[in-house]
């Protein structure tokens, strides 16, 4: 298809002439215009539309949903600018059974992802892809995964049918003209193409959430592509966050000497104004979003946001780890996020938000389950129909979502778009058992060690054996775009890659008492742990040995009011709990064919002969 001229949006977009094709007479962006007309040749879209991420062009694009009826428009008084959309019922949330790894060696892609041998995948995305985009425009999106420019950053395009996808994007990245520039200078990019399998006949009419039943994410690591078939949904569709930034960055950081990583990244200045970088891994309904924008409960600390989700972790020049959030906006789960919870998320909010499957109140402004203690008296649910407090099903959808810029959050840093060098790493799951409040690592190994065997446990509400460990290890199960055997050795690796390595420490803020109370009260005060961590790094506090790592002499408690017996259990270590999970712990090992580093198969028979020290003493 030729593209040379400006392209018109027709019906159902509506919308006026612009999104001409940017010129440059680079081989580079030949290289670039090349791809963009091959995938146009396949897909068959009725027209192309160059993103270059100007407001008025933003401001078009919303209002054509809202005339679509893909976006309902929020209460301006309430919420301004602001909108609402609703999900086909089908397509609600990331399908890692339709997630692949296309590597050319099985083994590459190892047991915990879905392989594909490549050929084949191809030859099967060819014929979905197929005229998918008929009757649509096909948007081509430059972006940034960190600021323009940037030494850590790194640029790709996602080529879309989905005006929605566009909307998110340019949220969750760095989209324009800028980007373009430097990919005509030969600035290397990711490709990611994405349609939602739903082709319009000439005059048929169009549907809010188009979408298809069958759908591919698919990732070729080798040659550092994305493909995402069928779905309309965030994280199969926004092709910058998991598929780029985790599981092709993954690959990245392995092939260069860095690391891709599901972690939140905060500053934590001290009572004495000192600044300290702390990126935490945790998997889904760990408290990662509370503590990206913990208010400290004690008095003279603050904690600055930097990201909510993912870091990418270099060596620096002066001998240290330095990480940044490549990511430009918060794309989170709303329900559990309220005023009582995380007041700094809701106020970020206020404006300019993007939410997905939420309920509507009557007034035209949002709600879920946890905004606010009590539920309205009328709402119109994620599905558009009436809902009261009396209903057998929620308001909104468990995993609705809010997509908004990270600039907003009053929580933000003012430099958070910089790199920062790490003074810790925290490795977190849901566990009401055994795991400490906070453990100390011995050494990078043994952190590494902890990142390897992170699990939460599965409850009675989850598929599978109540008390049955669930493993995530460094939480990158879906996200690591390689065997995540060679991953553990690639953290391993890291640890030479610099003078000045991050302290390492675990953190469990769900352990619970024989009478399944939970013995921490969370929250606000996770921040008394976050101080004990920071007077680990100075100097200033002290660590007691155990068969697991080194935990609290003593703990701030100033001002809340914990039983000693209470606060013995979150520190208690049962060695023969321990030993039971460190059979569990070789199993999963195990499943890697002897591919787990020898480092860290050490690291397992330490802590057994610890335990088994610690049970004749």
């Amino acid at each position: 298809m030729a593209i040379a001229e400006p392209t018109t949006f027709a019906h159902p977009l509506h919308l006026a002439e612009y999104g001409t094709q940017p010129e440059y007479g680079t081989a580079a962006f030949d290289e670039l215009l090349a791809w963009v007309k091959g995938v146009a040749a396949l897909t068959k879209p009725d027209r192309i539309h160059w993103v270059d991420g100007s407001e008025a062009e933003r401001q078009a694009l919303l209002g054509s949903m809202v005339a679509q009826g893909t976006l309902i428009k929020l209460n301006e008084s309430k919420r301004p600018n602001s909108y609402l959309a609703r999900s086909d019922a089908g397509d609600v949330a990331r399908l890692e059974s339709r997630t692949f790894i296309a590597s050319e060696r099985e083994i590459d892609a190892g047991p915990t992802n879905n392989w594909a041998e490549p050929r084949e995948m191809r030859r099967t995305l060819d014929g979905v892809f197929d005229g998918s985009m008929r009757g649509r425009t096909m948007f081509v999106m430059p972006f940034s995964m960190g600021k323009i420019g940037g030494p850590i950053s790194q640029l790709g395009v996602q080529i879309t049918d989905s005006p929605y996808a566009v909307a998110s994007v340019e949220i969750m990245t760095r989209v324009g003209e800028e980007v373009t520039d430097l990919i005509a200078e030969g600035a290397p990019w990711v490709r990611t193409v994405h349609s939602v399998g739903h082709p319009l006949e000439l005059g048929e009419p169009d549907v809010a959430w188009p979408s298809n039943d069958e759908k591919y994410i698919v990732h070729f690591p080798e040659t550092l592509e994305v493909f995402s078939f069928g779905s309309g949904y965030g994280g199969n569709a926004i092709l910058a966050k998991k598929c780029f930034a985790l599981r092709i960055a993954s690959v990245l950081g392995r092939d260069q000497g860095w690391l891709a990583e599901h972690m939140l990244l905060i500053r934590v200045v001290s009572p004495e104004g000192r600044a300290y970088h702390v990126a935490a891994a945790f998997p889904s309904a760990c408290g990662k979003t509370n503590l990206a924008m913990l208010r400290p409960s004690i008095p003279g600390w603050t904690v600055e946001t930097i990201g909510d989700d993912i870091a990418w972790i270099r060596p620096g020049s002066d001998g240290r780890l330095y990480a940044i959030n490549p990511e430009a906006g918060f794309f989170g789960v709303a329900p559990g996020t309220g005023v009582s919870t995380n007041v700094t998320a809701v106020e970020a909010l206020c404006e300019n938000v993007i939410f997905t499957n939420v309920a509507l109140t009557d007034d035209g402004d949002v709600w879920w389950e946890g905004l606010t203690d009590e539920a309205p008296a009328h709402l119109i649910d994620w599905q558009g129909n009436h809902w009261t407090p009396d209903a057998d099903r929620p308001a909104a959808h468990p995993n609705s979502r809010f997509t908004v810029s990270a600039a907003q959050a009053p929580s933000i840093s003012d430099d958070w778009e910089e790199a920062v060098p790490l003074d810790a790493i925290l490795f977190g799951g849901r566990r009401a058992t055994n795991v400490p409040l906070v453990v100390e690592s011995f050494d990078w190994d043994h952190g590494v060690f902890m990142g390897a065997t992170i699990s939460s446990e599965r409850t009675a509400a989850a598929e599978g054996t109540v008390g049955e460990l669930r493993r995530d290890p460094f939480a990158m199960m879906p996200f690591c775009g390689y065997n995540m055997a060679d991953y553990f050795g690639h953290w391993i690796e890291m640890g030479a890659a610099a003078e000045r390595l991050p302290a390492i420490y675990q953190v469990n803020w769900f352990r619970k008492g024989s009478d399944g109370r939970f013995l921490w009260p969370g929250f606000a005060e996770n921040s008394r742990v976050i101080e004990w961590i920071i007077r680990r790094i100075d100097g200033s506090a002290d660590a007691v040995d155990t068969p697991v790592g080194r935990v609290p002499a003593a703990l701030n408690l100033e001002g809340i009011d914990i039983a000693d017996a209470d606060l013995a259990e979150l520190f208690a270590i049962d060695p023969d709990s321990w030993l039971a999970e460190a059979e569990l712990t070789e199993e999963f090992f195990q499943r890697f064919d002897g591919r787990v580093p020898g480092r860290l198969t050490d690291q397992l028979a330490a802590l057994r002969d610890r335990l088994q020290t610690a049970k004749q003493g």
